[in-house]
């Protein structure tokens, strides 16, 4: 199982602590992370292997997405800051809208991917 982790700057911490609340299950030998670039930084910092793409801002996001598009990921979480500007919005609604598309999960906060993991898992 591929899941792809995005998080916008205000959150990046709650996406660090939501792994490391779920170490035991981010490291099973089925699950394979992808995020963008400063996104896998702090993932790695976590202690999980992740394969990064670009930074949202310089294309990740639109890198994901095409993931999304061609089967290759089986889930989305996307810890979106709602109250802030993101110059690259429109990269970030074409990636909410593939997923819609393609009937991939998509989580933009802790309880809602907590929820989609344990339906992956189960």
């Amino acid at each position: 199982m591929v899941i792809a982790l995005i998080s916008h700057d205000g959150k990046k911490a709650e996406m660090v602590a939501f792994l490391r609340d779920h170490l035991d299950l981010f490291h099973r030998d089925d699950v394979k992370l992808v995020a963008t670039g400063t996104t896998g930084k702090h993932v790695e910092g976590a202690g999980l292997q992740v394969d990064k793409v670009l930074s949202g801002p310089l294309g990740g996001d639109a890198q994901i997405a095409a993931q999304v598009a061609v089967g290759e990921v089986d889930a989305v979480f996307f810890f979106r800051d709602p109250l802030d500007k993101h110059p690259h919005e429109p990269d970030i609604l074409m990636l909410m809208r593939i997923c819609d598309v393609h009937n991939i999960p998509l989580a933009t906060n802790p309880a809602t991917a907590r929820l989609i993991f344990r339906g992956l898992l189960s």
